[in-house]
């Protein structure tokens, strides 16, 4: 059947319900969102637990770099809900609730990532301006190419066909990433030290005079401004402040003996691992590394810490614990009982050598959750009479979020924000590249419409004014991260939230017809 002025209903495309449409509205659709919910729950459980294991051991096994790896089996990984999401809305109901998802997810990737890192890390977190700026540039121009693609409201295979072949241009950005860096920091390097430069200066001076102080003071002022180049590569930096009766005593020591430091007055420049002073007594250590060591270290130690805390044990109750982890672990028993049977664990030793056998069942049991939950999500916007691109946009994106929101805070709170900020950023260019593009182009070149409409239809108009303000809250977030000089903390994330509900009621309200028509009206059912 042909629908002209009206939408189809994507809820005739699943299995019947057990409620009929009267039940649901009586309150029967509670159940669904409670549905819903537990399984977004059992996504994060096979996700975190066993298909990230799988990848990391397959990145090892084919010796992939971190990078390459991360743009790749890892983003796949962390994004694969995303992904059978959209596979369900292009292949099954032919609707948005697949695009909704990806824009929406993308924005709380953006925002509410961000948002939940400034608030939930609690200290403030100095941020790496370059591969921020280096993501932000990638996936700007990818939403760019998103909006000219879906402007006419079809996507035809040559444009699906340009996504997907972007990706492979991204992956050559990430593996050529130490060169643009070093060629971007130097020449920052430069302008900065012909504008405006300072050298500090540290030696030993007699108690009786009031300079060490000043200089002591100076030092840890400036401490988190330092940048640790050249001769200071791979060394560590030491200073200490001892007060008794005879002298003070403030020294820098290092394996060259180098006891003049470069400053610059922008945080998040450096590398290394900062200290900050914190009065008379207080060691500072310096730990230089480079960005790419730096991001592997935060994430064995982020999967390491992320292994020690899960902790869970189906025959040990936490009953020496709050009433809140009791009850959690209740709900959850079922899920982490029924995915021990049917997944092989492969980060056990004995299991070591299984994990394509993991990485094939997580595949399968994503797929088949992910299909639940969109079935889910479905009947709870036919229900209220909610478009499935508004649904996508709000409740769906963020369930298929929350692991990525959850690992970001644990990295946030470890004080690595740039890797947390970044590999959010980095999945949505997955996201859109991939994740869009690989089921348009399938769908397209394949299964057509008609025979020689080798295109995807895309239903709501209102979809490419969200991905507008997508580039826009981009566009704030970098602002704002410059204007605190690359400083994530409590404010930036409050106003990361404001700015992520903000687009919560602004772009629900365009897919609800509410500035103009996007969306024809839904068909009736007989």
């Amino acid at each position: 059947m042909k629908y002209i002025n009206c939408t189809q209903p994507a809820i005739d495309d699943f299995p019947r319900d057990l409620f009929s449409e009267a039940q649901r509205q009586s309150g029967a659709v509670v159940l669904h969102v409670i549905a819903s919910l537990y399984l977004f729950v059992a996504l994060a459980v096979v996700c975190d637990e066993y298909f990230v294991p799988a990848v990391e051991k397959i990145c090892a096994a084919l010796n992939m770099s971190n990078d390459v790896a991360g743009a790749t089996f890892m983003a796949a990984a962390t994004s694969a809900p995303e992904l059978f999401v959209n596979v369900i809305g292009t292949f099954i109901t032919e609707g948005d609730i697949g695009v909704g998802t990806i824009v929406g997810s993308a924005v709380f990737n953006i925002l509410a990532v961000a948002a939940c890192c400034g608030i939930g890390a609690g200290m403030t977190i100095p941020l790496d301006w370059w591969p921020l700026t280096r993501d932000s540039i990638a996936y700007g121009v990818t939403v760019a190419i998103l909006i000219c693609v879906m402007h006419d409201e079809r996507v035809e295979w040559y444009e699906a066909l340009i996504l997907v072949s972007l990706y492979a241009v991204y992956l050559a950005v990430m593996y050529f990433d130490k060169t643009f860096q070093k060629c971007a920091k130097g020449g920052v390097k430069q302008a900065r030290s012909r504008s405006r430069s300072s050298n500090c200066s540290i030696h030993t001076k007699n108690s009786n005079e009031k300079e060490p102080e000043l200089v002591e003071n100076r030092i840890c002022q400036n401490m988190a401004n330092i940048q640790l180049n050249g001769g200071l590569n791979k060394e560590q930096a030491k200073a200490t402040s001892t007060s008794g009766a005879g002298t003070t005593a403030i020294s820098i020591t290092t394996s060259t003996m180098t006891t003049t430091l470069s400053t610059t007055h922008s945080a998040g420049g450096g590398g290394g691992a900062v200290g900050l002073c914190s009065g008379p007594g207080a060691i500072v250590q310096m730990a230089p590394l480079d960005d790419a060591e730096a991001e592997s270290h935060v994430a064995v130690a982020a999967a390491d810490e992320g292994r020690k805390e899960e902790g869970y044990s189906l025959l040990s109750y936490p009953k020496d614990k709050s009433c809140f982890a009791q009850f959690t672990w209740l709900i959850i028993w079922p899920i982490h009982l029924l995915f021990r049977i049917a997944i092989p664990d492969c980060k056990k030793a004995k299991n070591n050598k299984i994990f394509p056998l993991t990485f094939i069942m997580c595949i399968v049991w994503i797929g088949s959750l992910s299909y639940v939950v969109a079935w889910m999500i479905t009947i709870i916007g036919d229900t209220l009479k909610i478009p499935d691109s508004v649904m996508g946009i709000t409740f769906l994106a963020a369930g298929t979020s929350v692991p990525e929101a959850v690992s970001s805070v644990i990295v946030a709170k470890r004080g690595h924000g740039s890797m947390g900020i970044c590999n959010s950023i980095g999945s949505n260019t997955f996201d859109i590249l991939l994740c869009l593009g690989v089921p348009w182009l399938i769908k397209a070149v394949f299964f057509p419409i008609q025979p020689g409409q080798n295109y995807v239809a895309i239903n709501s108009a209102g979809l490419e004014y969200s991905a507008i303000t997508l580039l826009s809250t981009l566009f704030l977030l970098y602002l704002t991260f410059s204007t605190n000089k690359f400083k994530l903390d409590k404010k930036v994330g409050t106003a990361c939230l404001v700015m992520y509900l903000v687009f919560m009621v602004f772009a629900s309200l365009i897919e609800l017809n509410v500035f103009f028509r996007v969306n024809l009206p839904t068909c009736g059912r007989s």
